[in-house]
């Protein structure tokens, strides 16, 4: 098995791993060979279609342990097991650990499984803090040993669950980066060169372009071939519905100053709801169809989604068996099966389908921006001039979820403002840094506290649970990370 990261002697092992390893990640970012393709054992000529699932798992850090000691609310669930649903503590833990018994015993039975896997950040560390071994171990043992590597691939996403529109831009990179230090310190580097796909939290893809713009500039350099994204975030160039959902896009981010950016994207269809996945759906679909034309070749077209893989009745004790029985069933189907996104994308080229084949797509709402303007006419004061003029007309610029019914942004200025703040002046205090000395701040207790509480801030649970003990958190988490800013990082 691959050996995890191990920390430099200075570091204090009771913060989560966020920095200190950005040239040995850098160097796998750059990483441009297959990473699934010699593992596959499919062959794409031979399927109709194909379907791939992603699990969602995700618990947010909270300042609720002994004189508010920062803590996974996991731990809190079981420490409080009497409040609200906190008495699904237990099966939760197992929900994180359950793949580590489902794929061997699958493999073991003859079968042919494919399963992705998205943990935040937040959640991996907590199961550090926890000291949850048994479930570290299990995921271990489905990412690191070489028996099971071509049916479970990972995706990364932002350490701190934020969503992406109001992240501020220069700390995007920050989460990316983060999530990726904390995954190579449990499963190793060689693991991580293997997380080639994105998905982001709350499916929240931003539409300003700027964001849009930093985003997939920071996906790309940080060595991510493709990013998971919901239909209806997305458009046309031309302002239509995706037409072909079950096709790779290439998603097309252009910014205020007129540069533009693409990465392939897979579309997640329909709503956030845990039936699809629960009941596995994707699969029932992809049985409904057939090869279509992508390019100049024919190729099985690929239904995808993700849910959450612990809430709800339906994931803690329907899919269990649901997963189970069609992998089962797909073993008697002679062109169905499952393929994981990374997979699917590097079996797509070796048949000779381009990127430039894919369909472009941008995110949505920005075809009524584009078309106000002239290609040669971009600049940042007529694209904010443009967006001011749409939002008149009840076009925003806020980004698009696995939900539209619920802002990030709206009536949250008690959390927006602070972490805004909070953000400016931590990367004011690294400015002040001297560039020769920079290099050595993840050595710098006061960055590392710094970089953290910044990170947590951004968390959607944050605005998602709503005023009152949640904005409360938000609130403690903020003093503190200023606190640990004023100290400075020299």
């Amino acid at each position: 098995m691959s050996a995890a990261v191990s920390p430099p002697a200075t570091y204090d092992p009771t913060l989560p791993t966020l920095c200190g390893w950005e040239s040995s990640i850098a160097e796998l970012s750059n990483f441009r060979e297959p990473v699934f393709l010699d593992r596959s054992n499919l062959d794409l000529s031979r399927l109709s279609a194909g379907f791939a699932i992603a699990l969602h798992m995700h618990q947010p850090t909270i300042p609720a342990g002994p004189e508010g000691k920062l803590i996974n609310h996991l731990q809190y669930m079981f420490e409080h097991h009497y409040e609200g649903d906190n008495h699904n503590a237990g099966p939760f833990a197992y929900c994180y650990a359950r793949m580590g018994d489902f794929i061997p015993e699958l493999v073991d039975q003859g079968c042919n499984p494919r399963v992705m896997l998205d943990y935040s950040g937040n959640l991996l560390w907590g199961l550090q803090q926890m000291g949850r071994s048994d479930i570290l171990d299990k995921l271990k043992g489905i990412t690191c040993d070489p028996r099971y590597q071509p049916y479970v691939e990972w995706l990364g996403t932002f350490w701190g669950h934020a969503v992406a529109a109001a992240t501020p831009l220069p700390d995007i990179k920050l989460h990316i980066r983060a999530w990726q230090h904390q995954f190579a310190s449990i499963f190793g580097l060689e693991a991580l060169k293997r997380v080639r796909g994105f998905s982001l939290p709350e499916m929240q893809l931003p539409n300003a372009p700027d964001a849009l713009y930093t985003l997939v500039s920071a996906l790309k350099d940080s060595g991510y071939r493709w990013v998971m994204v919901q239909e209806h975030t997305v458009e046309t160039l031309t302002g239509e519905g995706i037409r072909h959902s079950h096709l790779p896009h290439r998603l097309v981010a252009r910014n205020s100053q007129g540069q533009e950016v693409s990465i392939t994207a897979l579309i997640k269809t329909q709503g956030s709801d845990t039936k699809l996945i629960g009941q596995m759906q994707p699969y029932y679909e992809a049985k409904t169809l057939g090869q279509v034309t992508l390019g100049s070749q024919s190729v099985p077209p690929l239904v995808s989604q993700i849910s959450d893989g612990e809430n709800g009745g339906v994931m803690m004790n329907e899919f269990p068996g649901a997963f189970k029985r069609a992998w089962h069933e797909a073993r008697h189907e002679s062109g169905i099966t499952g393929i994981n996104g990374t997979e699917y994308i590097e079996l797509l080229a070796a048949a000779g389908v381009e990127e430039s084949d894919f369909p472009p797509c941008q995110a949505i709402g920005q075809h009524h921006l584009w078309q106000t303007l002239a290609d040669d006419d971009i600049t940042p004061e007529r694209v904010s001039a443009a967006i001011a003029n749409l939002a008149e007309k009840n076009i925003f610029f806020t980004g698009g979820s696995w939900t539209n019914d619920r802002s990030w942004v709206d009536g949250y200025a008690n959390i927006i403002g602070p972490m805004e703040r909070l953000s400016s002046l931590f990367h004011q205090a690294i400015n002040a840094v001297p560039i020769s000395q920079q290099s050595h701040l993840a050595l710098n207790t006061n960055y590392r506290q710094a970089l953290l509480h910044n990170l947590i801030l951004q968390t959607s649970c944050f605005r998602y649970w709503g005023q009152g003990q949640w904005t409360d958190y938000a609130n403690t988490i903020y003093q503190r990370g200023c606190e640990f800013v004023a100290r400075g990082f020299a």
